[in-house]
């Protein structure tokens, strides 16, 4: 099957598969699409082309995007590998994709509050899984343990490390949260 033969597939298979999820049947969907049940039953079935004009309202009527529609349907590698970082004491295990509005990363922290604070834009969130965090928010020290979690603006000068050994969390970071936290020292 050529490439554009297995986008096609994929496009039909996540059209039924959305609408079956949904509990709707092909009328239901051809109503909220202004489309024709023959025509989506053609379309589901490899027995009519997908054309962008149909495919936009079926996108819109099903919840998703087009990009989410027709997005590559290959395998990527699905296993999430650690980048250890050493000199900062850090594993991360990075949870959403590039280009994601915001990264979603485990971490496994084991080094001491850094004597520098840092600030930049936007909020940062994270929740403990194990250990406890020790959480520098300007001149107050704040101890986060397994279970808790935390949210704080990040133009307050800010830093975190551990107490009694490494701590595992949980964090949402926004992208110039994902540059200070996550980029090169």
């Amino acid at each position: 099957m050529t490439q554009d033969g297995e986008l096609d597939a994929v496009v039909r298979q996540r059209i039924r598969g959305l609408r079956v999820a949904r509990g709707w049947s092909l009328d239901e969907l051809a109503a909220r699409s202004y489309l024709s049940p023959s025509t989506l039953s053609r379309i589901e079935t490899g027995h009519r082309r997908i054309a962008l004009d149909q495919l936009a309202p079926i996108a819109r009527a099903l919840g998703t995007t087009l990009d989410q529609l027709v997005e590559s349907g290959r395998d990527e590698d699905v296993v999430i590998r650690p980048h250890c970082d050493d000199a900062r004491g850090i594993t991360t295990w990075l949870l959403s994709r590039e280009g994601a509005p915001a990264t979603v990363a485990k971490m496994r922290v084991a080094r001491p509050v850094p004597a520098d604070l840092r600030v930049h834009p936007g909020r940062d969130w994270f929740t403990v899984l194990s250990g406890t965090v020790v959480l520098r928010l300007a001149e107050r020290t704040i101890l986060v343990r397994e279970g808790e979690a935390a949210e704080f603006s990040t133009m307050v000068p800010h830093a975190f490390g551990v107490t009694g050994g490494a701590a595992e969390i949980l964090c949402i970071l926004d992208h110039e949260g994902e540059r200070t936290h996550l980029g090169p020292a």
